[in-house]
Parts: C-alpha cells; sequence; structure tokens
C-alpha cells in the first residue's frame, strides 16, 4: 500500500513539475517553488548518473532512471516517517525493483555482450571455467542491486530499534541505569536517523547509477569499455 502512495506521490509531484515547462516556465523563466528544489536533483541524474555512464545513449534510459531514482527516494523517506513502514527494507519490495532493472539490462544487451559470454576472450582450455562463471555474472548484478538496497535501508532501522531496545534492558536491571542511560541511547538514535535522511539519497543514487552501469556493459559497443571504468562502482 505505501509502495502504491508513493507511486502516487510521484506521478502528481513530476506531473506538476511537468506543467511547468509545458507553460514556459523554467525555460523562459527562472523555475519557482517545487520545481526549483527539483530541476538541480533532476539535472545531477542526467549529467552523474545518464550521461556519465551511458554516453550518446543517455536520453533514452532517462525516463526510466528518473523515475527509479525518485521513486526509491520517496519510499525511502517515508519509511523515515514514525508509524510507516520501511518499504525499501523489504526483500520483495527491493527484488522487484532488481527484477525490472534486470529487464531493462537485457533489451539493452547486443551480440558484442553475449558474445562476450558464449566466447570469452580466454584461452580454449579456461573457456569451460569461464561459461558459468559469465552465465552467473548475468544473473549477480541485479541481485546485487537488490541486496545493496535492501541491506543499507534495514540497516540503520536495526540500529535505532537495538539502542531504543537497551534503554528497556537496562531499565528492568536497575531503574536507575535505565533512567540514567535513556539520554545517552536517545541522544544516538536522533543521531543515527539524520544519518539515515542521507543514506536515503544516497542509496536511490546508488541504484540508478550501477543499473546505468550494468545497462553500459550490456551495449553492444560498450561491453568491455563500461566494464573496465566502472568495476570500482560496482564493487
Amino acid at each position: 500500500m505505501q509502495a502504491l502512495i508513493a507511486a502516487i506521490l510521484l506521478i502528481f509531484l513530476m506531473r506538476s513539475v511537468a506543467s511547468q515547462y509545458k507553460k514556459g516556465e523554467g525555460v523562459k523563466t527562472a523555475p519557482t517553488g517545487f520545481q526549483n528544489a527539483v530541476e538541480p536533483v533532476i539535472t545531477f541524474v542526467r549529467d552523474e548518473v545518464g550521461k556519465s555512464n551511458l554516453g550518446d545513449k543517455y536520453e533514452k534510459y532517462m525516463p526510466y532512471l528518473l523515475t527509479v531514482f525518485f521513486f526509491i527516494l520517496i519510499n525511502n523517506l517515508l519509511g523515515l516517517i514514525p508509524g510507516t513502514a520501511n518499504v525499501t527494507g523489504n526483500i520483495a519490495f527491493t527484488g522487484a525493483m532488481g527484477l525490472l532493472a534486470f529487464v531493462v539490462i537485457m533489451f539493452s544487451t547486443g551480440k558484442h555482450y553475449w558474445g562476450h559470454i558464449i566466447n570469452p576472450p580466454v584461452p580454449a582450455g579456461v573457456k569451460v571455467i569461464m561459461w558459468p562463471v559469465e552465465i552467473m555474472g548475468i544473473f549477480t548484478k541485479p541481485f546485487a542491486l537488490i541486496i545493496r538496497l535492501f541491506a543499507n535501508m534495514i540497516s540503520g532501522h536495526i540500529i535505532i530499534l537495538s539502542f531504543i531496545i537497551l534503554i528497556f534492558i537496562f531499565g528492568a536491571m536497575n531503574t536507575a541505569l535505565g533512567w540514567g542511560t535513556s539520554p545517552l541511547f536517545v541522544a544516538l538514535s536522533i543521531f543515527i536517523y539524520l544519518i539515515e535522511v542521507l543514506v536515503a539519497f544516497i542509496q536511490a543514487y546508488i541504484f540508478a547509477n550501477l543499473t546505468a552501469v550494468f545497462v553500459a556493459q550490456a551495449f553492444e559497443s560498450g561491453h568491455d569499455d563500461a566494464h573496465g571504468h566502472h568495476e570500482n562502482v560496482a564493487i
């Protein structure tokens, strides 16, 4: 349900920005309101995620990359509101996002990509070993997206919950000890919570960026080049 709310919120916000652009606001005049806040983010995703990874083909994938970035970001931020669900900390949600990324990656492949898997550029005796490795690599990319987002978004909530639980544990041991340590654990919880706000933006960026990296590796003319230039990002 919360993912549906995030989707509706995303559509509403982006349509309002799009309508402003259609009226010429932000094109002939300076952007205002929410458009002014979201335009630098869109430009950042376009330049640092799209252009830097996909080159001349970035425009084809920008609708998907922007949708993924803002959809994950909205869900991350909604998950920080007390009483709401941590959707991106649910393996089912991240699994669905990873599966969608897998479909996009597969539709971006070409002859060079599959040729590299079927006939890897290694000695003949090593090809037998490389075949299962290359085939496994097809599935490890979306799996990495799934686990990375899931682990990072659930870890902060677990840490905060652990600090709160420690207050009750110490309180059960000794009432004075519980009251005495509670300010420290509350302060630590607030500190982790503020870090979680930053992590919400970072994880949305990383998911979109790694998706762009994997798509670039699937290009017919960019498999080897993208693999070499962006191996450090994937790690």
